[in-house]
């Protein structure tokens, strides 16, 4: 395991059982043969890394957004094809309760997703300062939170390219990052998705603010932020449950599915392709956001 930031990595070496370095570059030299790595580091280095594993052709699990741009998601992509080496994605909130009620709908035609977390200031005391230093992290929540819900609009109508406009603002903490962003995502045949995200929600053991609505020929599902979900059928016929909409638990699983597929090249578990189409449309909102929502024109 490699951090920077000694201190705050040793309760999690300890933990784990596993010996601390303070640079990655000095892990991949001690474990050159190593079978398995996972890139959860800050987003201006991601690139770097993950090519330094390629070269190694070392398999891996890397935190969207995959760098500070499409360019060097790309340039990951295209070195791991050449080199075959496997990389999976937590794209997490696939497949997990949210997304399974939410299929009762048929295929989106209209979504709508809210995921509203905790205040900024939250990444000075949890040993990320840098998330909230735009020229490290690429972004704000927008880049944080919203691939989630634009990975599951895409998969959801069927496509992998969606046009988006968006607005961003960091007016209620005035951070160097957005605390809210709100984008509108249209497919070509006419698929509509709003997706509001921030680092708006105060601090607190609720966490966050979310909600999703998704209407489609069979009808349509509803889930709020504290767990009740509803279906009403195409007919008029509605049925309620309640859920675990928190999104924490799911990332055990992931790991376990990783673990249980690493062989085989990650079969059935996002990757790298998945994460393009998603940071495509992510990377197109801050480009339509810092033109004060003049149109983009972007062919991905």
């Amino acid at each position: 395991m490699s951090d920077l930031d000694q201190a705050g990595a040793a309760p999690f070496a300890e933990r784990w059982g596993a010996p601390l370095v303070g640079s990655w570059e000095q892990l991949l030299d001690e474990h050159p043969d190593a079978e398995l790595a996972y890139v959860f580091a800050p987003h201006d280095t991601m690139r770097d890394i993950c090519l330094a594993l390629i070269d190694r052709r070392i398999p891996f699990v890397v935190e969207k957004p995959a760098g500070i741009s499409l360019e060097q998601l790309r340039e990951i992509r295209d070195a791991a094809e050449i080199a075959h080496v496997p990389i999976a994605v937590p794209l997490v909130q696939r497949g997990g309760p949210t997304e399974r009620w939410l299929e009762q709908a048929g295929r989106a035609v209209y979504e709508s997703s809210q995921f509203i977390a905790g205040p900024p200031d939250r990444y000075l005391v949890n040993g990320s300062p840098w998330m909230v230093d735009r020229a490290r992290a690429g972004g704000g929540c927008a880049v944080n939170l919203a691939p989630h819900f634009v990975d599951l609009f895409l998969r959801a109508g069927g496509s992998t390219v969606a046009h988006v406009t968006a607005a961003m603002s960091s007016a209620l903490h005035g951070r160097g990052v957005e605390d809210f962003a709100s984008l509108v995502l249209t497919t070509a045949d006419g698929r509509v998705a709003t997706i509001e995200v921030g680092y708006a929600f105060p601090g607190s053991p609720l966490k966050r603010h979310c909600s999703f609505l998704r209407i489609g020929a069979a009808g349509t599902a509803t889930i709020w932020a504290d767990g009740r979900a509803s279906f009403t059928t195409a007919d008029g016929v509605t049925t309620t449950a309640e859920l675990d909409v928190d999104s924490d638990p799911l990332y055990g699983p992931f790991v376990d599915a990783v673990a249980d597929t690493l062989a085989d090249g990650f079969t059935g578990l996002p990757g790298i392709e998945d994460l393009e189409a998603t940071m495509a449309v992510i990377w197109d909102a801050y480009a339509h956001a810092a033109r004060g929502g003049s149109d983009v024109h972007t062919e991905h």
